[in-house]
Parts: C-alpha cells; sequence; structure tokens
C-alpha cells in the first residue's frame, strides 16, 4: 500500500511539475521550485518517521515514571531535537522560523527542543551567495547592486531565515542597510507550509497528544506578511507615527531605520544605518554610559504602550530585533550617564488588538497582577482559553504555576531565570502537555503571538538585568 501510493505520488508531482514548467514564464525558476518540494517532503516524511519509531522504540516496555524511562525519555528528545534541527537547517527558509518559534515554546516544549534550537536558530541561518543577491537586485531594481549603490559590501552583515543584510552607501554618500530576501523564498513558502502541515498532521495521527496543527495555522497566516518587505516598510512607519500620536511623552525614545522607498520592493528593503548596540549586549551599552536597567525598562514600558494604548504590537522582539543607542537630545547627567533610545528592527510581524481584546487582556494582566482568581477566570474566558483552562492559561501567560499566580504576596509573578525556575516550568509543562496542546489549538492567534512577544520580552530582560 505504502508503495503504490509513493509510486502514485511520484507519477502525480511529476506530472504536475511537468505542466508547471512547460507553462511558466519562468520555466528554470519552475523547474528548481518542483524539484525541491519533493525532496523537502521526503526529507520531512523520513524524519517525522525517524522521530516516530524511535518514540515507540526507545519507550517500550518501560514503565512511565520511572527512573529507566525518564533517562530514555530524555534521550530520545536529545535525539530527535537534534534531527529536527538538522531538517530546518537543510530545508531552510520557513523551517527556520519553524524552529526559532518552537525554542520559545518553553512551556509546552521539551527543554531538549528548546535548548537546542535556541542555541542554533539565530547563528546558523542559511546565506545567499552574492550572484544570488544580484539576481534579485536585477529583477526587482533592473540592475546589480553595484550600480545602484555607490559601494555595496557583497559580505552580508548577518543573515536571518528570510533574508539578509548588507551594508551600502548611496550615490549622495548615505550608509544604508540593505535586506535581502533569499532567493526562491517567496515561489517556495507555500509548498513549504504545506508539506509541514502534512508532518504535523501525521505526527498528531500517530501520536494523538501530540497536536500543534495550531502552529502551522499561525505560520500560514504570518509568512505572506512577513515575506512583503513593503509591508514591514509600512509598519515600520505606523509604529513610529502611533508613538508620536498616542504615547508623546516617549516618542522620542523608540526609533525605527528610515526607508528609502525608491531604493525598496517587495523583496528588497533599503534602511538607514544604524551604529548602536545590541540589545543584550550588556558590556557595549555600559560603555555608551546608558544603564542596562534602564534599557529594560523602556522596553517593557514600549510594548506596553503598543499592547494597551496602540494595539499594534510587533510581534517578534527577540534579541536580534532590537539595539539601543544613547537618546540623541540626552546629555551627560552628573553621574556620567545618558539615557537609552530604542531601536526597533524588522517589523514583518505586527498583530492588531481589538478594542474588546486589548480591554479583556489589560484586565487580565490586572487580575495576574492583584491575584484576583474570579478577575483572571472572568477574562480568561472571554480571551478563548475557556472555562476548564483558565488556570492554566493564567500559568502560560506568567510562567508560573497556578498556587503562585494565587500568591497574594507582592512578588508572586517575578521570575528570576534560574535553574529552579526552569525545572518548574518543564515540571508544569510535562504535567500538562496535553492540556497545554489544546489550550493553545483553542487561543486565537493574536493570542498566541502575544504570548510569543512575552517570552521574548522576558528573555531580553532577564539579559538587562
Amino acid at each position: 500500500m505504502w508503495r503504490a501510493a509513493a509510486k502514485l505520488a511520484a507519477l502525480t508531482l511529476g506530472g504536475a511539475g511537468a505542466a508547471a514548467i512547460v507553462t511558466s514564464d519562468d520555466p528554470s525558476s519552475t523547474f528548481k521550485i518542483c524539484t525541491i518540494v519533493p525532496l523537502r517532503l521526503l526529507r520531512d516524511s523520513i524524519t517525522a518517521a525517524t522521530m516516530a519509531f524511535d518514540y515507540q522504540y526507545s519507550l517500550w516496555g518501560l514503565k512511565e515514571g520511572s527512573i529507566e524511562w525518564l533517562r530514555a525519555k530524555h534521550e530520545v528528545h536529545n535525539r530527535c531535537a537534534y534531527r529536527l534541527q538538522e531538517l530546518c537547517f537543510r530545508n531552510g527558509g520557513i523551517y527556520i522560523k519553524l524552529g526559532q518559534h518552537i525554542g520559545q515554546l518553553e512551556y509546552v516544549v521539551p527543554q531538549e527542543y528548546v535548548q537546542t534550537m535556541r542555541a542554533s536558530m539565530l547563528k546558523r541561518c542559511p546565506v545567499s551567495s552574492y550572484d544570488q543577491v544580484q539576481n534579485i537586485f536585477v529583477k526587482e531594481l533592473g540592475e546589480p547592486p553595484e550600480k545602484i549603490f555607490a559601494e555595496f559590501d557583497p559580505v552580508p552583515l548577518a543573515s536571518a531565515s528570510l533574508a539578509q543584510v548588507h551594508a551600502a552607501r548611496t550615490h549622495d554618500g548615505k550608509k544604508v542597510a540593505v535586506k535581502v530576501q533569499h532567493t526562491h523564498l517567496t515561489d517556495t513558502a507555500i509548498a513549504d507550509i504545506a508539506t509541514v502541515d502534512l508532518i504535523v498532521n501525521f505526527l498528531h495521527w500517530f501520536f494523538p497528544g501530540f497536536d500543534y496543527r495550531w502552529l502551522v495555522d499561525e505560520i500560514r497566516e504570518s509568512a505572506p506578511k512577513e515575506l512583503d518587505f513593503l509591508f514591514e516598510a509600512r509598519n515600520s512607519e505606523k509604529c513610529l507615527d502611533n508613538f508620536r500620536r498616542l504615547s508623546p511623552q516617549m516618542a522620542n525614545s523608540i526609533y525605527a531605520p528610515k526607508v528609502y522607498w525608491n531604493l525598496s520592493t517587495s523583496r528588497l528593503l533599503t534602511m538607514e544605518f544604524m551604529d548602536a548596540a545590541e540589545i543584550t549586549d550588556v558590556s557595549a551599552i555600559q560603555r555608551l554610559g546608558i544603564e542596562p536597567v534602564d534599557v529594560s525598562k523602556l522596553v517593557s514600558q514600549a510594548f506596553a504602550e503598543m499592547t494597551f494604548k496602540h494595539g499594534f504590537v510587533h510581534c517578534d522582539p527577540h534579541a536580534a530585533n532590537m539595539m539601543v543607542r544613547p537618546l540623541p537630545s540626552s546629555k551627560w547627567n552628573c553621574f556620567g550617564k545618558r539615557k537609552p533610545q530604542l531601536i526597533l528592527l524588522d517589523h514583518g510581524l505586527y498583530k492588531e488588538l481589538d478594542f474588546e481584546t486589548k480591554t479583556n487582556y489589560a484586565a487580565l494582566w490586572k487580575a495576574l497582577i492583584f491575584a484576583d482568581v474570579n478577575a483572571i477566570k472572568e477574562n480568561s474566558v472571554k480571551l478563548g482559553a475557556g472555562e476548564d483552562l483558565y488556570a492554566l492559561f493564567a500559568g502560560v501567560l506568567t510562567m508560573r504555576p497556578w498556587s503562585r499566580v494565587i500568591d497574594p504576596s507582592v512578588d508572586h509573578l517575578v521570575l528570576e531565570g534560574n535553574d529552579g525556575d526552569r525545572s518548574e516550568l518543564q515540571m508544569y509543562a510535562s504535567q500538562y502537555f496535553s492540556q497545554i496542546s489544546e489550550l493553545l489549538s483553542r487561543l486565537p492567534r493574536v493570542i498566541l503571538l502575544m504570548l510569543k512577544t512575552n517570552d521574548c520580552i522576558r528573555a531580553v530582560n532577564h539579559a538587562l538585568d
């Protein structure tokens, strides 16, 4: 049966691929896509089957909860996390975005996966060759980069899952950063999401308690927006405009690089070059005369304003997407310190909160701070958690077990970020794995992204504090 199905799939893919190549305006690109997608699907299938077999075989006959079972489970988690990591790197693009997201799901994914993904997904992103970069420029702007700019560094400053950034200088002498999308990413994204969806559904069928279909839904919704750099540019300008109109008291403390619209397209984004420190580089921040604790406060305040006042939230604020520099208008104080200015990068993933969601979310946080059980339940239900999982939702949101959530002490929600915190969190996640999966599958996409945003901000604040 499996052999027949594989043969039928091969014939179907082959026929569809041949038809697509013949009718395409760009046969060469279409041929590459038609050969890449089946290969990725084959990799996905082999990896998923290997992981499923490894779990079944490694835990077979062991008593759940026993020392032997826990040891075997830890080892199989490590092996499968490595397999998933390598699959993401070999396929690239959307898969790396998936791996990065998994690395932020500390409240539901086993720690072995979290550690593996966090240690690699921001550091080993693919790099497009200079020939590929030139091809993108010719297709988008009609000329190679060395003609469009007075200077263009062929070696990228940094590379992420969807694009890489090059330093350049315009003909009027201005230094800029040019974000170039990885080759063929737009064309393969839809197919990549479909193959990921297929594998996740297979794993859910094989392991009913493993339900990450909500994660695929989220990527399917956000990926097209993140692949349109003009959409990203408009978001950056809207973000700054919101601070000017709605939060004027701190508008000068928030900045986004200026966009050069005449040198930007959906796959190329030319921006002002930012000479600033990375948000978690404490030594560099201190050398600028800025107190890291002031940066931490500014980050928290900025995202509170976006969430509860603007209703337009940057939902990918990990460390690589934020920088800091001295506030241009500030002077050294008597202690030799300066005020910080937060620079927000990568504006591809924003979420809008309607008035009702914003109000209920604010009311829930107020209830959590004051340990008001009735208000926690009421507002959790309004946000989609349901009457059966409101306590779990409060725990996921605060990364604290229910007993700490309702503790009336002033510091009941404080996270120290130490090994004790992580162990408690992992024990909580393991104990309620299936319930957490159910909770995340029923929450609205906007709330899922707010959970991700909270986790990113926590990580940055821990590094600064």
